[in-house]
């Protein structure tokens, strides 16, 4: 099954102790990169995050931001003497470096991270609750890949009816294909010498019409879609492996176009560029 690495969620919490906001966003990406937004005093779920989205997704640039208000209505607030003395210390090597950086007020200084701490919230219930939360949010995110991800592999089989069907309109005018070419060699021969023994000539033409099928280019197309379509049901990351099929679909396309020489050959090669080129655009966001 096709997973795609696109999908936003929002999750939200309200408690006595008061009220979580969480959001995951994932983009495409080559490889699983999370970045995390996290309040100081909830810092320590990092690395429980950091493990669930490794063991759920395997690819995607994810974003998670948690925001945490708390309940002040019984809570009493306190300064972290500790923090406010080494921020202080700090603008003091700053103030000694630039004399004239502009300091900040106290209000400042109480939301800088750390300083001001309630100790009215149970920070042990509040994790308890993040990590629901993340769980929660987890859930939709995948399913919310999964939805996009059936709506891309759609699309591409979409695309893969199209090669199918160019390829039958090849195969199907193939014999009248390879006799306008007998017919082109016959005058691109004649052109350079008015006089050709004719069995030497048949030989020519025997060995150009060779060289000019395209009869196994055909059947490797039908295999690459073949296998296309096969990945598409198949369970873990697809995308890699997808994107490795489109270069080889995209190579016999290539070496059908090389081949033709009359136009309809042509047209349905630059046809099926187009299409690979569609279903590659696709693959790069499925995982």
């Amino acid at each position: 099954m096709a997973y795609s690495m696109t999908a936003f969620t929002r999750q939200t919490q309200d408690a006595d102790w008061g009220s979580l906001q969480l959001e995951l966003r994932s983009v495409n990406q080559r490889y699983l990169e999370p970045h995390f937004r996290l309040p100081d005093s909830l810092r320590d779920l990092e690395p429980a995050y950091r493990e669930a989205l490794r063991k759920r997704l395997s690819r995607g640039k994810v974003e998670c931001t948690l925001r945490f208000d708390p309940a002040h209505d019984n809570a009493t607030l306190s300064v972290n003497e500790t923090r406010l003395a080494t921020l202080a210390q700090a603008l003091e090597t700053v103030r000694a470096q630039v004399p004239d950086a502009a300091m900040p007020n106290a209000l400042a200084l109480l939301d800088h991270p750390g300083v001001l701490e309630s100790d009215g919230v149970d920070l042990e219930r509040v994790q308890q609750a993040a990590q629901a939360l993340f769980a929660t949010a987890l859930d939709d995110l995948t399913a919310g890949r999964a939805r996009e991800g059936e709506r891309l592999a759609q699309l591409i089989r979409d695309r893969l009816e199209g090669i199918r069907a160019v390829v039958a309109e090849v195969r199907a005018h193939l014999p009248e294909i390879l006799e306008r070419q007998r017919e082109q060699l016959i005058e691109r021969l004649t052109a350079f010498k008015a006089e050709l023994d004719p069995q030497r000539l048949e030989t020519e033409i025997a060995l150009l019409a060779q060289k000019a099928d395209v009869a196994e280019e055909l059947d490797r197309l039908e295999t690459h879609v073949a296998e296309v379509e096969r990945q598409l049901t198949q369970k873990g990351p697809i995308g890699r492996r997808l994107d490795f099929l489109m270069q080889e679909l995209n190579r016999e396309a290539n070496t059908l176009s090389s081949k033709s020489i009359v136009a309809d050959t042509t047209r349905c090669a630059v046809e099926l560029k187009v299409l690979i080129e569609q279903m590659r655009e696709q693959i790069q966001n499925i995982e």
